[in-house]
C-alpha cells in the first residue's frame, strides 16, 4: 500500500532521508528549471525512477493540491520511532514538543518545521484527535516530516507521566498562568506542551503539567497560532541554554 507526497521540499527530503521508501516520482514535463533538473538528477542518482506527466494528471493525482509539478509514491507505511530510543540517544539535555489536539494539517506542518529549526528531539502527539503524518502535513513541513520524529502515542497523559519519571520538566502553556515564559528557568530536560489555539490544553494534559506558563501578550490579540507559539518556547529554550555554556 502506498501513499502520495507532493512538493518539491516535501519529495526532496524523502529521497535524500529514505530513498528506498520512495516507489517513483512524477513531475511536470513542461518544468524544465534548474530546479527540476535538480530533483530529477537526485532521483536518478539515488536510483528511484522518474515519470514524467502533464500538470492535469498531477492536478488529478492530487486534488489539485499545490504540487509544484512534483509528487512521490511513497511506502505507506509510517517511519516506527520509540520514543524511550529516541530518548536514551541523547547527548544533551532532551527538548520535545507535545501537542494536543492538533487536527490541522497546516498546523502540524508548520509545527514540524518549528520544531526542526529548534532542534527538537521528537515531536509527541496523541493517535486520537490529532491529524497524523498527511501529504498537506509533508508539503507544509517543507522535508522537515522526513527528519523529524514523530510519535504518536495512544493516552498522551501517560507518556507525560513517563517523561516525568524520567526526571523531564513538562511543561505546558495556558494564557490565564501565573507564570509568563521570560521567568521561567529552562535549563535542563523539557517537555514543551501545547494545544490547539481556540481550545487550549485538555483538562487531564493540563493537570499532568509540572509548570504552566503564559506567553506575554503586548498588543490586542489573545492568542497565537501553535506554530508560533512553538516556535517563542522553544527558541527562548535555546537562548537560555546557549546564555548558560
Amino acid at each position: 500500500m502506498s501513499r502520495l507526497i507532493y512538493g518539491f521540499h516535501a519529495v526532496t527530503a524523502r529521497i535524500r532521508q529514505n530513498a528506498k521508501s520512495v516507489e517513483e516520482i512524477y513531475l511536470d514535463g513542461a518544468r524544465q528549471d534548474p530546479r527540476m533538473k535538480a530533483l530529477i538528477a537526485l532521483a536518478e542518482d539515488r536510483g528511484v525512477r522518474v515519470i514524467m506527466l502533464d500538470h492535469a494528471r498531477l492536478d488529478g493525482m492530487t486534488g489539485h493540491a499545490r504540487h509544484q509539478g512534483v509528487v512521490a509514491k511513497t511506502s505507506a507505511e509510517p517511519q516506527r520511532v520509540d520514543l524511550d530510543e529516541v530518548l536514551d540517544s541523547l547527548s544533551e539535555p532532551a527538548l520535545l514538543l507535545v501537542l494536543d489536539g492538533i487536527q490541522d494539517p497546516h498546523n502540524l506542518g508548520a509545527c514540524l518545521r518549528v520544531a526542526d529549526a529548534c532542534g527538537v528531539h521528537a515531536v509527541i502527539a496523541p493517535k486520537d484527535r490529532a491529524v497524523g503524518i498527511t501529504p498537506t502535513v509533508s508539503k507544509v513541513a517543507c522535508g522537515a516530516a522526513e527528519t523529524v520524529s514523530y510519535i504518536a502515542v495512544t493516552n498522551l497523559a501517560r507518556t507525560l507521566r513517563e517523561l516525568k519519571e524520567r526526571n523531564i520538566w513538562v511543561i505546558g502553556t495556558d494564557s490565564k498562568a501565573e507564570q509568563d515564559l521570560f521567568s521561567a528557568k529552562l535549563n535542563g530536560p523539557i517537555a514543551w506542551v501545547l494545544g490547539a489555539e481556540e481550545e487550549g490544553l485538555r483538562r487531564l494534559t493540563k493537570e499532568t503539567c509540572d509548570e504552566l506558563v503564559r506567553i506575554p501578550m503586548a498588543g490586542s490579540v489573545e492568542s497565537l497560532n501553535v506554530s508560533v507559539a512553538s516556535g517563542i518556547c522553544l527558541f527562548e529554550t535555546r537562548r537560555q541554554r546557549a546564555t548558560q555554556n
